[in-house]
């Protein structure tokens, strides 16, 4: 349920983003059409037209923008209730002024799909139900009754029945078809916005943690000379005063709050000033700082490396970037949810690549959604068994997603695999049969360039806010 309440949530807060403007502003381009098509089929084809309802028609929807004009401001946001009403109004005046120029013999009957492609696209479900039934019915009571077109001379202008059938059920399954394509295409990139959005909340969190640790290791390497020196001073102040008890006390108590200070700043960081050492480490460090938080939840995680073939012995340093941590981490986290006893973690390098493998010993992926891992909201309902082997697990499919996005964004390729065939029965805890997920980077992606041989530090950066 937490994925449909979420899409619900959020398909409810967009209705709420169209402004009044845009709604006016597309109703006057309609108007125009419509004025345009009464006067070229009155003065052009000489069609006899009930002009006084055609313009009375059109007036209405003329009056409602001009109310909309004058009594709201600019700026104001519809809600959803507003956007269904006016393009219910929309739909009715268009329909009110077919009927009186042919109904489905009059080419224009198509724009019955305007207003219901709309509601597919910004309104809830339930709103653009309402409005698909009715259109539906109107054009069906639009075959059997409107007015006909005439000519100057009194001729009935009308189409073979085969094809207002015909057109009408064209319409009927436009109708159908067009509402579900768009909303299915605006649902498509509605999510995908937000699983973004989550993304580039995930990066700039860690990114801000990152920072702040930074900051707290610079301010313990920067006051450690002051305090130093105040304690220093205070001791001696201490043992100058020792006919002074009263002053003494007050130089001890100096020296206490210094070590009182420093206490405070070493548990608040102890990575030290930051500078180009703590931009880059070595691989398997990185991939232990990004392992760290799920290492101590019921399951073994083993980490492995080596050289590749043709790669040096020597172990490459890596830049410590907080998309490349932060995705690592949650491709650890998948794989502790989902593992029996065992998550492997496998670096590898050489003079081309850098790989990352995550193995694990569950029941790996689901062969039919294999195709689809990484795609934003996406998670498979959940069975009875699964709630008791992982009651805490509620996943919709984010996690890999961001995991996904970040690693890319970093330079990497992923891809997702099983080791064996999920539903082996002889699977047993404790082997590599479970999922594969390979994080693989060129070097020149993620291999941090050799300091320079007495390069300074350089200043701390401030941080924004």
């Amino acid at each position: 349920m937490a994925n449909n309440d979420l899409s619900l949530t959020s398909e409810y807060q967009r209705s709420n983003w169209i402004r009044l403007r845009t709604m006016i502003l597309l109703r006057w381009f309609a108007i125009a059409g419509q004025l345009t098509a009464i006067y070229i089929a009155r003065e052009f084809f000489n069609l006899q037209l009930e002009l006084g309802l055609c313009y009375l028609a059109v007036g209405v929807s003329v009056v409602g923008n001009l109310v909309a004009i004058f009594i709201f401001p600019e700026n104001k946001r519809l809600s959803e209730t507003e956007n269904f009403l006016m393009v219910m109004f929309d739909l009715l005046q268009l329909c009110f002024l077919l009927y009186l120029t042919g109904g489905m013999h009059n080419p224009f009957s198509v724009l019955v799909l305007g207003p219901v492609t709309v509601s597919a696209s910004v309104l809830s479900l339930r709103s653009t139900l309402i409005l698909g039934l009715t259109a539906f019915l109107l054009v069906s009571g639009m075959v059997f009754f409107h007015l006909p077109l005439r000519t100057e001379m009194g001729f009935i202008l009308r189409i073979p029945d085969l094809f207002v059938y015909g057109q009408w059920f064209a319409i009927s399954i436009a109708l159908v078809f067009i509402s579900l394509y768009t909303r299915r295409i605006t649902r498509e990139m509605n999510s995908m916005s937000d699983a973004l959005t989550a993304t580039q909340m995930a990066l700039a969190r860690a990114q801000k943690l990152n920072d702040l640790g930074g900051v707290v290791a610079a301010a313990a390497h920067e006051l450690g000379t002051p305090l130093a020196t105040i304690k220093l001073t205070s001791s001696e102040l201490a043992d100058m005063l020792d006919d002074q008890p009263d002053l003494r006390e007050d130089a001890l108590l100096i020296r206490e709050q210094a070590d009182r200070c420093r206490d405070i700043l070493r548990s608040m960081g102890r990575a030290g000033k930051d500078d180009l050492h703590m931009r880059f480490a070595p691989l398997i460090e990185v991939i232990r700082e990004a392992a760290e938080p799920h290492q101590e939840r019921g399951k073994e995680v083993i980490f492995e490396d080596g050289p590749g073939p043709g790669g040096e012995f020597a172990q490459p340093q890596i830049l410590r970037r907080p998309e490349v941590i932060h995705g690592l981490r949650n491709l650890v986290q998948n794989a502790v949810d989902f593992a029996a006893s065992t998550v492997w973690v496998e670096a590898i390098w050489t003079d081309d690549v850098i790989s990352i493998r995550i193995i694990d010993d569950g029941r790996g992926f689901p062969q039919h959604l294999l195709g689809r891992i990484g795609d934003p909201f996406m998670r498979q309902r959940k069975s009875d068994a699964d709630r008791k082997a992982r009651p805490e697990y509620e996943g919709m499919g984010l996690g890999l997603f961001i995991a996904k996005t970040l690693l890319e964004r970093s330079g990497a390729q992923l891809s997702f695999a099983n080791a064996s065939d999920p539903f082996s029965p002889d699977h047993v805890s404790g082997e590599r049969r479970g999922a594969v997920v390979e994080v693989v980077w060129p070097r020149s992606k993620i291999v941090a360039e050799a300091a320079q041989p007495g390069r300074t530090l350089g200043k701390n950066q401030p941080i924004e806010i």
